[in-house]
């Protein structure tokens, strides 16, 4: 994704980024040149791509990510950039795909894996 900014001088303050040609791909805020606060990124299409909080540049709280037909890809949390808690991956079709712990920003405990239709096809255990 090829982005540009809306004030190349300045990285303090609300910001939005575009792809090439124009489309918005990023709303959000900068503070001292980083990524800081709330910040949404789109498709090129213009459907939400992903939402979530940044804490000087890094991905910090609930993330949420979407795919381009607007079901959801992928949710989960972060602690300083790292994964934790909770995260849970979707089929195109909005079905529960695969789900888990993170500690520390690796798998960890019992991992549940569905079909598209919902049935548990498989677990796994992660140390």
């Amino acid at each position: 994704m090829k982005t540009k900014a809306k004030s190349p001088k300045s990285k303090d303050g609300p910001h939005r980024e575009y792809y090439t040609g124009g489309t918005l791909a990023g709303v959000g805020r900068y503070a001292d040149g980083k990524k800081h606060g709330v910040w949404k990124f789109y498709l090129r299409n213009g459907v939400l791509r992903a939402t979530g909080r940044f804490v000087h540049g890094r991905f910090e709280g609930p993330w949420q990510w979407h795919r381009e037909n607007g079901q959801p890809l992928q949710a989960g949390k972060f602690k300083a950039g790292q994964q934790v808690g909770l995260w849970q991956r979707f089929h195109k079709n909005g079905a529960l795909m695969d789900v888990g712990r993170y500690v520390d920003g690796k798998r960890t405990g019992l991992w549940k894996f569905y079909d598209a239709r919902g049935k548990l096809i498989r677990t796994k255990a992660f140390k």
